[in-house]
């Protein structure tokens, strides 16, 4: 299990007044999702790039939170609510990733009680089925299947709104402020619930650190 708790991951600036930009930005040549969906109110195969675009990414970030088996199903919800749902795009977004991950958020919303004993069954045995995929981030991930259990623990008992806030960013990998964008709340609210979040990810971290040692003898 992998999970962002190093300080001040807010992603790359944003001039004032300009709209939030992707962490990926749009290649050079290719249309950005904003004229994709602004196309496919009259073209509607047009949402299919976006699709493609994004459809393999926001799979690895359900099943990291539902399950392998619930990741399809959700995925192909979350497109269909987006297409339904793309006169209400807020078009100075270029990017679409914020929006579709608040669908996402939206729908898992509705299987907590099933995310949460993903969690408890890897506090448990440590089986970690799906993490392959965040397993090439080491450098500024907390890896290591000595810290799996004690993590996914900690993450069962967040609060479901610091759950979902932190791995948006953690697993998402938006920035804060695409973070704020696709939950509706302020920034603020974002940093807050991070901060709360990180710090019982890190007691969760220190317990299992201090555990290690014989009696007496924890630095």
């Amino acid at each position: 299990m992998t999970v962002n708790i190093q300080p001040g991951r807010a992603g790359p600036a944003t001039p004032p007044g300009s709209p939030v930009q992707s962490a990926r930005d749009t290649p050079p040549g290719e249309t950005c999702d904003a004229e994709l969906i602004r196309r496919s109110a009259t073209e509607p195969e047009q949402f299919a790039m976006l699709f493609r675009r994004h459809s393999g990414a926001l799979h690895r970030y359900v099943a990291r939170r539902l399950g392998a088996g619930q990741a399809e199903d959700i995925v192909a919800e979350v497109f269909l609510t987006a297409f339904r749902q793309r006169d209400r795009y807020q078009h100075s977004q270029p990017d679409a990733r914020p929006w579709l991950y608040g669908i996402a958020t939206n729908l898992i919303g509705r299987h907590r009680r099933a995310e949460v004993r993903l969690y408890r069954a890897l506090a448990r045995t440590g089986a970690d089925p799906v993490s392959e995929p965040f397993t090439d981030r080491v450098e500024d991930r907390v890896t290591a299947a000595g810290t799996a259990r004690p993590l996914a623990a900690a993450l069962a008992r967040l609060p479901a709104a610091h759950r979902d806030t932190l791995l948006l960013v953690a697993w998402g990998d938006l920035t804060y402020e695409q973070t704020a964008t696709s939950l509706g709340v302020p920034v603020g609210t974002v940093r807050s619930r991070i901060s709360r979040a990180r710090a019982r990810l890190r007691k969760a971290l220190a317990d299992q650190d201090i555990s290690h040692y014989p009696q007496g003898e924890a630095p």
